[in-house]
């Protein structure tokens, strides 16, 4: 027997140890054995009998539980078990809250923390009313998406039907006619305003992780999200090899698009979103998605490709989610992203737990292209080249030509609004947009990526003095509408 998420074994009480029946509580119960050495083995202790007294006292009087505290003797040795029962309200030592954790007590701050008191509380992060919200900050762009979305999975009865208010109320994300955390994230206008880090960061790099060639980072609510980041992956950061059957040209993306949307949702579904941002990185052999927000402790990482239960970090994000036919709620995600990688022929998925997060990757035909020919050392430069190349290309060729095809009525406003030479500013006023990353992202980025419109300083993207003005091609597009 050794030292668990349940047992600590301890030589002598100190009253610091109190600090692990805080954290024993506030986690899954557990005991302290005290006359015991790290190794199991009874060292006993010579004041059992003071202690079986002043130990309870305690933890009753600075902890405010009653614990039980059994005295046992072994080998001519007494020691004692105090054993303490899971608190249904959290439990804080001189100010501070500890949590027990595989064999270790940590100490609760910020997020966690925050996370930690709602659970305790019977309530989850997305399900909190945002005061400073209102239905003006939801995109009614977003939401007749997720209504088309959702007549397909067939989820809702007669979705089409329904107004903005309805289908919010229907998806459980009005409180008290108030708008939760969960209808920003999934429909907000500009969610990044309420909480930081509303976007996934995807980057693409060379030989390693310090080579990085170029970088985007799609900002939006999750109905945009999940369609901006796949479009960004397809058109700019992945290579589509060729190869011919017969006189039949087939290209085909390095990963299966089943699998990259799948391990997307889980991050969109299962995202800390007071920490940090999704982070997406694109090698020659591999792709990285790493996700703030660790694994439920029913749910460890070594169970993740078994059949596991489905426990959502936000379960209103995750119901909708479901409603549209985004997501399974079977605990199938990883299942599917096996499925589809077998299918594409290339290794499954891995995942780490690690930084506060967790890390799913993904390999592709070209690290066992270069494993069975051992490449990963001299040779490999040569394939480095070629994919960079092949990616770079599509960076600039391929998203300006495919993206062309799919202009919306806000590109169509922005390009009509335009006069000479504008500022971002000027033109979201003219507009008439309030919030900047809904004008950036439905209006600017889309506009510049299928090349109505210009930057007047294009060496220097991030200057205070850029402005914006219609391309030769956006002015040709201007004239066909008139």
């Amino acid at each position: 027997m050794k030292e668990s998420q349940n047992t600590e074994w301890k030589e002598r009480w100190q009253d610091k140890y109190l600090e692990w029946v805080c954290g024993f509580a506030n986690a899954q119960g557990g005991k302290i054995v005290v006359g015991k050495t790290d190794t199991g083995e009874v060292c006993g202790v010579s004041n059992a009998q003071k202690l079986l007294e002043t130990i309870p006292q305690k933890i009753r009087n600075q902890l405010g539980l009653i614990a039980d505290v059994n005295l046992h003797h072994e080998s001519g040795n007494d020691y004692l078990e105090v054993i303490i029962k899971v608190s249904s309200a959290p439990v804080s030592y001189r100010g501070h809250y500890y949590y027990r954790t595989g064999s270790t007590n940590m100490e609760l701050t910020g997020n966690s923390l925050n996370e930690f008191l709602l659970k305790k509380a019977g309530n989850t992060w997305d399900a909190v009313i945002e005061e400073r919200a209102t239905l003006d900050d939801i995109d009614e762009n977003s939401v007749r998406q997720y209504i088309k979305d959702a007549k397909t999975a067939g989820r809702i009865p007669n979705v089409e039907s329904l107004s903005t208010l309805e289908l919010l109320n229907g998806l459980r994300l009005l409180r008290d006619s108030k708008v939760t955390r969960a209808a920003l994230v999934m429909f907000g206008k500009d969610p990044g305003i309420f909480f930081p880090n509303m976007m996934v960061k995807i980057g693409r790099f060379g030989k390693d992780h310090a080579d990085l060639l170029f970088e985007e980072a799609p900002e939006g609510n999750l109905v945009f999200l999940l369609r901006e980041v796949l479009v960004q992956l397809e058109h700019k950061f992945l290579v589509k090899p060729v190869r011919f059957e017969g006189m039949k040209r087939i290209e085909m993306l390095e990963y299966p698009i089943e699998a990259l949307r799948e391990i997307l949702l889980n991050a969109l579904v299962h995202k800390n979103y007071m920490g940090s941002m999704i982070q997406m990185r694109v090698y020659d052999y591999k792709l990285t998605l790493w996700n703030p927000g660790e694994l439920p402790e029913e749910v460890p990482v070594e169970k993740l490709t078994e059949t596991h239960q489905s426990i959502p970090r936000n379960p209103l994000v995750a119901g909708a989610c479901y409603k549209a036919g985004y997501i399974d709620a079977w605990g199938r995600g990883i299942q599917k992203v096996t499925d589809a990688c077998e299918e594409y022929k290339i290794p499954a998925p891995k995942f780490e737990a690690e930084s506060l997060g967790l890390t799913v990757i993904l390999k592709n035909r070209l690290s066992l292209e270069a494993a069975e020919k051992n490449q990963e050392g001299p040779g490999r430069d040569q394939v480095t080249d070629q994919v960079t190349d092949q990616a770079t290309d599509q960076a600039t060729d391929q998203v300006t030509d495919q993206a062309a095809d799919l202009v919306t009525e806000e590109i169509n406003r922005l390009v009509k609004t335009v006069k000479g030479e504008m500022s971002r500013t000027e033109l979201q006023k003219e507009l008439g947009l309030r919030h900047r990353n809904h004008f950036k992202n439905a209006y600017l980025i889309p506009s510049l990526k299928i090349g109505f419109i210009e930057l007047t300083l294009p060496d220097k993207p991030s200057s205070p003095l850029q402005k914006y003005r219609l391309s030769a091609k956006g002015k040709t597009y201007l004239d066909s509408l008139k």
